[in-house]
C-alpha cells in the first residue's frame, strides 16, 4: 500500500475542504440558517459526490470527502447517500435512497439509543431522502423514510423507516465489503470531527490569555492538545490503510482492518472532542461554543456501525 495521495486525490480532498469551508456553518447559530443550508445542498448535489461510489470511485476517495465534511461540520447528506448508492448495484430502488441501520442488529455491541424501541431501523443522514436501504441476513431490504428521530447530532438527521420490502441480495463477499466500507467511512468522519475540533481548540488556546499570556503557552493546556495531535495521526494511518483495503484486500481482511479503524478513531475522536470542550474552559460548556457539536457528531458516528474489540484478533485494548 502507498499511504500517499495521489494527485487527484490531493485535489478531491481540496475541493471538499473548500466546500466545507465556504458553506459549513462556522457558529451554532449557522445550523439554524436555512439559506445557508439550501446553499450547501445545492453545492453538494452538484459535485456528484454522492455517487463517487457508481462513478467508479476508491474507498480512499469517498473516506477522502467524509472527512473534509466532518472537519467542516457538513449539516447536509453525504455519508448515508453514498453508501446507499454502493448498495444500488444489488437493490432495485430509485435515487432518493440513504443507508439505514438496525438498532437492535446493527447496534448489538452497544446499547439501543435512547427513545428508540428495540428493532427500529433508522435511516441516516435522512434529508431529502425517500426509501432507505439496510442489509440483513445477506438481503437488501428498502423502506419509506418517515418521522424524523430525535438524536445527538445536530449536523445530521435521522429517521424512522417504515415496513421493510426486499429489494435485492448480497452474496458474503460483497456483503463483507459494504460492511468494511460503512464503517471505513464513519471512521473517516470520526477523524474528520476530531481535526476540527483540535483546530476550534488550538485557534482559542492562541488567543485567550491568562496572567498576561495565552493559555496555550501553558504545559497544562499544550501537552492534551499535542497528544489530540498525536491521536489524529494514528487515526489517520489506520483510516487509510481501512479505506485502502475495501478495494485492494479480500472482504475478511478488508472488514477486519475497517473494525481496527473504527475501534481506534471512534476512542480517539472521543478524546480529541472533550479535550477540545475542556480546553474552552467554561465556554466550552456553553451552546454557542461549537466544540460541543464536534463532540456530538464524533459520538454518533461512533454508534454507527459499531466494531468491538472482541471481534478483533489483536489483543487490542
Amino acid at each position: 500500500m502507498d499511504a500517499r495521495l495521489t494527485t487527484e486525490q490531493r485535489e478531491l480532498r481540496d475541493a471538499a475542504a473548500r466546500l466545507a469551508d465556504d458553506l459549513g456553518p462556522g457558529s451554532v447559530q449557522d445550523l439554524a440558517d436555512a439559506d445557508r443550508a439550501a446553499r450547501l445542498e445545492k453545492a453538494v448535489a452538484a459535485t456528484g459526490w454522492r455517487t463517487l461510489r457508481s462513478d467508479g470511485a476508491s474507498g480512499v476517495e469517498v473516506a477522502i470527502v467524509a472527512e473534509e465534511f466532518a472537519r467542516g461540520l457538513v449539516d447536509v447528506p453525504f455519508a448515508g447517500p453514498v453508501l446507499a448508492d454502493d448498495l444500488r448495484p444489488h437493490a432495485e430502488v430509485g435515487d432518493a435512497c440513504t443507508i439505514a441501520v438496525d438498532v437492535a442488529a446493527g447496534r448489538a455491541a452497544g446499547t439501543v439509543a435512547a427513545g428508540r424501541a428495540a428493532g427500529t431501523v433508522e435511516a441516516v443522514d435522512a434529508a431529502g431522502a425517500d426509501r432507505a436501504l439496510v442489509v440483513r441476513d445477506g438481503r437488501v431490504l428498502a423502506g419509506p423514510v418517515g418521522a424524523v428521530l430525535p438524536g445527538t447530532d445536530l449536523t445530521r438527521r435521522a429517521a424512522e423507516v417504515g415496513a421493510l420490502e426486499p429489494a435485492g441480495a448480497l452474496d458474503p463477499d460483497a456483503a463483507g465489503r459494504r460492511l468494511a466500507l460503512a464503517l471505513a467511512v464513519t471512521s473517516a468522519d470520526l477523524v474528520g470531527a476530531a481535526r476540527g475540533a483540535l483546530a476550534l481548540a488550538v485557534g482559542y488556546a492562541g488567543v485567550r490569555e491568562q496572567y498576561g499570556k495565552a493559555i496555550g503557552s501553558y504545559q497544562a493546556v499544550a501537552h492534551p492538545l499535542a497528544e489530540g495531535r498525536a491521536l489524529i495521526e494514528g487515526s489517520v494511518s489506520v483510516l487509510r490503510h481501512a479505506a485502502w483495503a475495501v478495494d485492494e484486500l479480500t472482504a475478511d481482511e478488508a472488514l477486519r482492518a475497517a473494525r481496527i479503524a473504527k475501534v481506534y478513531c471512534a476512542r480517539a475522536a472521543r478524546a480529541v472532542c472533550e479535550t477540545a470542550v475542556q480546553v474552552h474552559g467554561g465556554i466550552g460548556n456553553t451552546w454557542e461554543c461549537l466544540a460541543h457539536v464536534y463532540l456530538r457528531r464524533a459520538l454518533a458516528s461512533a454508534e454507527l456501525f459499531p466494531a468491538r474489540l472482541e471481534e478483533i484478533d489483536l489483543g487490542l485494548s
